[in-house]
């Protein structure tokens, strides 16, 4: 049920996932006020951006009555246009959720017709075939556009597995089409829907793969027999940062019950190098970009975006600039940047389980040498780690600063959203990459080991996962694949 109350990333991610939604009456009532503002404001002669003007640089040229309604449709035609494959299920789903969500709110004016012909869309499994590039960051022009012209018949949608017209579609589905009215190709473009949505995805992958490394770290402790001390509850009071608490409990948490914290020995340091030591505080800041991210898509999710603006409670359209999601956009930069240093601290530390491999284990003086060269899938993919580390670096730059300007200057600020949002996502994907050949390299260690230690809960439980792995495949499995065996695991 979608309704007036704010909508949580979690029931965004179940519409994703193929929930039904409905419009509440909350939700109908405030579409309805919000239109009837639009209403009162087209019989006047007060210029309005969209709704009786021209848009971009042709905003002071007046739009004609008799020309409204075609108007709408034309905004649809001149903006539809995207470039690189089709977005997935996933994210166009979470954009029409997004769209709808935004109707709900009241600030669009649009046709109760039009939210009702997405949420009937949504339902039905009509899906508009949308272009991965077509936005900057002022709203997805491109990608929205797309989703209106299936309302109207045209573009492309996929329904069933066949992609066909979006006439065909609506019919096949049972959904009359939608007569556009005044404002409504505005409304249906000026959403930030792609960004917000596939922003939304990606977070919940983010609370996982924070997880995930912090089991590596553990594993990666456990096989150098590092200095458990980093993650005394101490150091989290000191410094109480709720990510960084979270991350020093979950290390500690993973390696209760092992000989690292049971057997006070055991260390082989009064301290590790900082690509050990730090990993809490790195982590942590991870853990607190998700936090903050979420947040930020939160709020973007439950704006009231459009321009101009429908301010119900004041019963005016106000020209304004919420279309510009610069917050997500520089939390997306944020969090990319974040993920890039606990990528860079998970290479630096395979550097040292290569030491520990190759120096302080001497697989070819060691009893186990033959087994150790033979399940040495880490080290046989340290290069590869490397490059990958390399080109993680490359996406730490910024994505929101390097859009130019547009439409004869007018429009000479953009965030860079979607691209901010798309390549985080393949940070993580690099990101995963690079944890996946640390845990090979501490496991390619404590075979090399002539008595495995006793480990950990949690990196016991790391561990496992790759030992299954190894065992239910042939001796002739490469490196690479059960690398590949791994991620696919975790996605």
């Amino acid at each position: 049920m979608i309704t007036e109350t704010p909508m949580d990333l979690s029931e965004l991610l179940a519409v994703v996932a193929g929930a039904q939604v409905e419009l509440g009456p909350g939700a109908r009532s405030l579409i309805q006020a919000g239109r009837a503002i639009v209403d009162s404001a087209l019989a006047g002669e007060e210029p309005v951006y969209g709704l009786n003007t021209g848009v971009g640089h042709m905003k002071d040229q007046r739009v004609g009555r008799e020309e409204l309604g075609r108007f709408q449709e034309w905004l649809l035609e001149t903006h539809e246009g995207g470039l690189g494959e089709p977005l997935p299920s996933a994210s166009v789903r979470a954009a029409m959720v997004t769209l709808l969500n935004k109707f709900a709110r009241g600030g669009s004016g649009v046709s109760l017709a039009v939210a009702e012909t997405i949420a009937a869309m949504l339902n039905a499994g009509v899906r508009p075939v949308l272009s991965q590039t077509g936005s900057v960051g002022a709203a997805d022009l491109g990608q929205m556009a797309q989703i209106g012209l299936v309302l109207i018949g045209r573009g492309s949608a996929e329904i069933d597995g066949d992609v066909v017209t979006g006439r065909e579609a609506l019919s096949r589905a049972g959904i009359p089409e939608p007569r556009l009215q005044a404002r409504d190709g505005l409304a249906l473009i000026s959403t930030n829907g792609v960004s917000i949505g596939e922003a939304a995805i990606l977070l919940e992958r983010g609370g996982a793969l924070a997880r995930r490394a912090e089991g590596v770290v553990a594993l990666s402790l456990e096989s150098i027999r590092g200095n458990p001390s980093i993650v005394h509850p101490a150091v989290g009071r000191a410094k109480p940062f709720p990510g960084l608490i979270a991350s020093c409990d979950a290390i500690r948490e993973a390696l209760v019950g092992g000989d690292l914290v049971e057997d006070p020995a055991s260390p082989r340091s009064v301290q590790d190098p900082l690509s050990f030591r730090v990993a809490p505080q790195v982590h942590g800041a991870f853990r607190d970009a998700v936090t903050g991210a979420e947040h930020t898509v939160g709020v973007e999710l439950n704006a009231r975006s459009d321009n101009p603006l429908v301010a119900i409670e004041d019963g005016v359209l106000v020209h304004n600039g919420n279309f510009h999601p610069i917050h997500m956009a520089l939390a997306m930069d944020g969090l990319r940047l974040a993920a890039v240093h606990v990528g860079q601290l998970s290479e630096r530390r395979m550097d040292h389980l290569w030491n520990a491999y190759f120096q302080d284990v001497a697989p070819l003086g060691n009893p186990r040498a033959e087994g150790a060269a033979r399940v040495a899938y880490g080290a046989a993919l340290r290069y590869s780690g490397a490059a990958t580390y390399a080109e993680l670096r490359q996406l730490a730059a910024p994505a929101t600063l390097d859009v130019p300007p547009l439409d004869m200057g007018i429009e000479d600020h953009a965030t860079g959203a979607p691209l901010a949002v798309r390549i985080t996502a393949a940070a993580f994907d690099l990101l995963d990459d690079l944890l996946a050949i640390e845990i090979l390299l501490a496991r390619d260690v404590l075979e090399t080991l002539p008595v495995r230690p006793v480990l950990g809960v949690g990196a016991r439980s790391v561990l496992e996962q790759v030992d299954e792995m190894v065992s239910g495949s042939p001796d002739s499995t490469s490196a690479s694949q059960i690398h590949r065996m791994l991620i696919g695991s975790w996605r």
